[in-house]
């Protein structure tokens, strides 16, 4: 882009990729189409932002959602029409459930077609428009610049979440003279000084209090302003689902996550506190089990319920003291209070973190048990990693040993759906990798996880991520089989997996590749993994009865 641009003629497809480098993109995400090729075209001369083709569209959405988790920026992905859409909608889906902030623009029909079912077209509006903050089409060659614009502002402020820009081919391929619009600013709200006011009363009265982080909108600082916060008050800290890393997991304060795999003691401990101070969490379904550990709509705790999206209080639960604020605005907020008597919780708070110490320490394994025993790899790189390295992962029982066993220690190096999708945890690794190539990026997958998509090893090879993804191999879908036992014990249905030859999959890609069927194996295959210099899969073959860290399935 030009200083000159708004004076030149220019294509649609130039406009719009100044209008992304305007708004500081530096990277994309794509499975290019004919739908948008003056956007290629333009790209070609724009050497500021990186170009990553993806082998599949849903592939393109998760990395796109990846970047916006570790950056707070919005992930951009370039999509074409109809299939091309509908196969990226599960990205979308999960920057919706997981407040990610993220972009996608999708190729649409020529104008004069739109309405006629023209060849893959689709309504964007009545698809996405329950899956994203907003949904639009450009139908104005001079409005690409303000809508964009828009889409940022929209990404990025309140509880962020994805956008969806359809863009009908004339529109791109119009030429003219288009002034260019500046990057907007996030907004976030602020906590009322009569509300800290409320808070500290509330906490000065407590006898068993918590906090309770999550949501996005977090910076380093924040994470730090909440350290402090819990520091200078004594206070117990969970993470909700998937928001491990908000809050450092070595802290003397930490107590664990509530989520899939909570602790029974951490669940007793959410239900007796007698006052919840929830900052940037919704406490959703899995949170708050099944609105169980918070009671909807009216708490037994008294519940201060700080939330980025004014919408969002009240929605599901009545809090005593609701506010609506940032994560970054409320963390400066309360690192600024006076600090309170912490004596009346102190022994409360040593028990619960003794307890999550317990928790998230492996037992010792069964005797009948076979294969490799995830929870000493788990432990083997929580010791081994450095406090940056990013742990990506996707959905399924292998995820409660992860979320159990492993201990973060900085933000952004956590990337999980609480979305629940299956596949993210691959592409997601691979986007960190791409993003932050001197960090170590590992991604834990099971069987039926990683084979969503598995030709992603050819963009991982293309572009020389090195991520490290651990296969963990049981041979089923353990989550359904879980379930189905318990409902219809004896009867296995449609859970069995036949997998590829893993090790011979990721050499066929040009990637390193590994299989471990013994504990004492791993650290030595991992070592290696690291030393590969290339994308590596280690497949580890474990034993499918054990299905979670405490529970076997029978014979």
């Amino acid at each position: 882009m030009t200083d000159d641009s708004n004076s030149q003629p220019r294509h649609g497809g130039r406009v719009l990729v100044d209008a992304l480098t305007r708004n500081g993109v530096d990277t994309i995400y794509c499975v290019p189409g004919e739908s948008y090729l003056p956007v290629l075209d333009a790209l070609q001369d724009t050497p500021s932002i990186q170009t990553i083709v993806t082998r599949h569209e849903g592939a393109a959405a998760n990395m796109a959602d990846a970047y916006g988790k570790l950056t707070g920026r919005p992930g951009i992905c370039f999509v074409t029409r109809g299939p091309g859409a509908t196969h990226a909608s599960i990205g979308v889906h999960t920057a919706k459930q997981d407040s990610t902030p993220m972009i996608l623009f999708v190729g649409q029909v020529e104008s004069d077609f739109i309405g006629r079912e023209a060849f893959q077209e689709v309504d964007y509006r009545q698809v996405f428009g329950t899956l994203a903050k907003w949904v639009t089409e450009i139908d104005d060659f001079a409005r690409i610049p303000e809508i964009v614009a828009r889409a940022f502002a929209v990404a990025t402020s309140g509880r962020p979440g994805p956008v969806v820009i359809a863009l009908p081919e004339d529109v791109l391929f119009a030429t003219g003279l288009v002034t260019d619009a500046e990057a907007p600013q996030a907004v976030s709200a602020s906590p009322d000084e009569p509300s800290l006011l409320a808070l500290h009363t509330l906490l000065a009265q407590a006898q068993r209090p918590l906090v309770i982080v999550g949501g996005t909108g977090w910076d380093p600082q924040a994470c730090r302003a909440v350290e402090e916060f819990a520091r200078v008050n004594d206070l117990p800290v969970a993470a909700s689902f998937r928001r491990q890393d908000l809050f450092n997991n070595a802290d003397e304060r930490y107590v664990g996550q509530i989520g899939i795999g909570i602790s029974p003691a951490l669940a007793e401990t959410v239900k007796s506190a007698d006052l919840l101070i929830v900052l940037g969490a919704r406490l959703g379904e899995i949170s708050s089990s099944g609105y169980t550990l918070v009671e909807s709509p009216m708490p037994k705790q008294i519940l201060v319920h700080v939330h980025a999206d004014p919408q969002e209080l009240g929605r599901v639960y009545q809090a005593r003291l609701p506010i609506n604020a940032g994560a970054v605005p409320m963390a400066r907020a309360l690192a600024r209070l006076e600090p309170v008597d912490s004596g009346a919780w102190r022994e409360w708070r040593a028990a619960a973190r003794h307890a999550y110490l317990e928790h998230s320490t492996p037992q010792v394994r069964p005797q009948n048990a076979s294969g490799v025993d995830l929870a000493h790899v788990v432990l083997g790189l929580r010791n081994l990693l450095p406090p940056d390295a990013i742990i990506a992962n996707g959905a399924g029982n292998y995820t409660v040993w992860v979320h159990r066993f492993y201990r973060y220690r900085r933000p952004a190096t956590e990337l999980a759906p609480t979305s629940g999708a299956m596949g993210y945890g691959f592409p997601a690794a691979i986007a960190a990798k791409l993003k932050y190539p001197q960090r170590t990026v590992v991604c834990f997958a099971g069987d039926g996880c990683f084979m969503m998509y598995p030709q992603e090893l050819a963009t991982a090879v293309q572009y020389g991520a090195a991520v490290i993804v651990i296969v963990v191999n049981n041979s089923m879908l353990g989550t359904i089989r879980m379930h189905q036992e318990r409902e219809y014990p004896g009867r296995v249905s449609a859970t069995d997996l036949l997998n590829p030859d893993f090790v011979a999959l990721a050499k066929s890609f040009g990637a390193h590749g590994e299989r471990v069927e013994r504990t004492e194996d791993f650290a030595a295959a991992f070592e290696r993994a690291q030393q590969a210099g290339v994308a590596a899969l280690i497949e580890l073959r474990t034993d499918p009865r054990q299905i979670t860290p405490v529970a076997r399935l029978s014979p």
